[in-house]
């Protein structure tokens, strides 16, 4: 297993981490498998979403922060609810097929760090399964 660090520089933002995520499997050399992120952090979360067009993520932290706005009434006394509420929409790991040395990722589709409650450092823990082929 290793573990990355993600330095987010806004209280809420998407970091492209596909690069990193790359070099990680280049560096283990496996040719086929099963790659798993995973964000031990409860406002923090990983997804996979288009990252050609960087309006995407715009438009993705808009919504969730129209959706699920910094203040609410919330219970929670630290002031970060909707962090929370956040990350668990979209969710602390992802899986994805390794082939041929290269995540197999759709022609648009990158991989995301959510920061919801920044700005931190913070860890993604990266397991690579490998398997004889897909």
């Amino acid at each position: 297993m290793r573990t990355m660090k993600v330095t987010s520089k806004e209280r809420t933002q998407l970091i492209d981490i596909t690069y990193e995520v790359q070099k990680i499997v280049d560096e283990s050399r496996t040719e086929n498998g099963l790659l798993i992120l995973y964000v031990p952090h409860t406002t923090a979360a990983v997804t996979i979403n288009e990252g050609a067009d960087p309006n995407v993520q715009k438009d993705i932290e808009k919504t969730l922060g129209r959706l699920i706005p910094k203040d609410n009434n919330y219970s929670h006394i630290e002031g970060n609810s909707d962090a929370h509420i956040k990350a668990s929409l979209l969710g602390a790991s992802v899986n994805i097929l390794i082939k041929e040395g290269r995540l197999l990722l759709g022609t648009w589709q990158s991989i995301f760090f959510y920061e919801g409650d920044g700005p931190r450092t913070r860890k993604v823990y990266v397991e690579i399964i490998p398997t004889r082929g897909l």
